[in-house]
């Protein structure tokens, strides 16, 4: 599980929380119903306006991945895609048949699969290509529709403000009354300011992180089996490999020892 959206959330609330009791303001103040109800809805149904109502579900669908997702380490791939090169070597391509039966991804699957089955590389290239494109769009879509959404709300608010200061005009021969209804006024801005700042852009921005990434290991691994179809060396392979990944992605293989050096991982963090 990746922790970064929940540990940036927790910090942004928290700051916000932090400069309200700073500033001695009432928080029962900020949690006014109508202004919340207006900036969640109203944007929600801006978002679906926009979009397809089975794309907007699936979106939503994915609010989930925001928190838990995770993208397999470069080094675990290289070390797998060098295995599997070993085993062509000693056993010839038809053995990666049974060695697809072993992994649980499809992506992996399907091109040990054509390997084995003969196909050729140009055109397994071909098909692995548009494989790594289908299986990033649902993904993209999903962040594309929630930065939509943190587009929209900003307005809603201000919408929602508008409307609040008509009633404060309506009521400029109260006094004592204009203080508490133009703060009410403002909230509806608050909220909108904040979800699309604290909610929808993160969300937005983390979908489209760990759509790159699953391209980038997808890729990674799709030119690792046209190499071991193509009958490279293990070693060399995995150099290659290695050379493809930004330095500090690199993590040390378990198949380096106890004495090998590791840099951080900062495709797990998927920041």
């Amino acid at each position: 599980m990746d922790i970064a959206t929940i540990v940036g959330i927790l910090l942004a609330f928290g700051a916000l929380f932090g400069m309200a009791q700073m500033e001695h303001v009432e928080m029962a103040g900020l949690f006014l119903p109508a202004p919340m109800l207006l900036v969640f809805v109203a944007t929600i149904g801006c978002g679906v306006a926009s979009t397809t109502m089975k794309d907007a579900l699936a979106a939503f669908k994915t609010v989930p991945k925001a928190f838990t997702g995770k993208v397999t380490p470069p080094q675990a791939v290289i070390d797998d895609v060098v295995g599997l090169a070993e085993t062509a070597r000693a056993n010839g391509l038809l053995a990666l048949e049974q060695e697809a039966d072993k992994h649980d991804d499809p992506f992996m699957k399907k091109a040990l699969q054509n390997i084995a089955d003969g196909t050729d590389g140009d055109e397994l290239r071909i098909l692995l290509e548009d494989e790594i494109e289908s299986n990033a769009a649902p993904m993209r879509s999903a962040s594309a529709f929630f930065m939509g959404l943190g587009g929209f709300a900003p307005t809603v608010g201000i919408i929602g403000t508008v409307v609040s200061l008509t009633h404060v005009l309506a009521n400029l021969g109260k006094p004592d009354e204009l203080g508490p209804l133009i703060a009410s006024a403002f909230v509806a801005t608050l909220w909108g300011l904040l979800t699309a700042n604290f909610l929808w852009l993160p969300f937005g921005g983390k979908l489209r992180k760990l759509a790159q990434l699953e391209a980038d290991r997808q890729t990674l691994l799709m030119e690792g089996l046209l190499a071991v179809q193509a009958g490279s060396q293990p070693r060399l392979l995995g150099e290659r490999l290695t050379a493809m990944v930004p330095p500090a992605a690199r993590g040390a293989s378990p198949k380096a020892g106890k004495g090998a050096k590791g840099g951080v991982d900062d495709q797990q963090l998927a920041a």
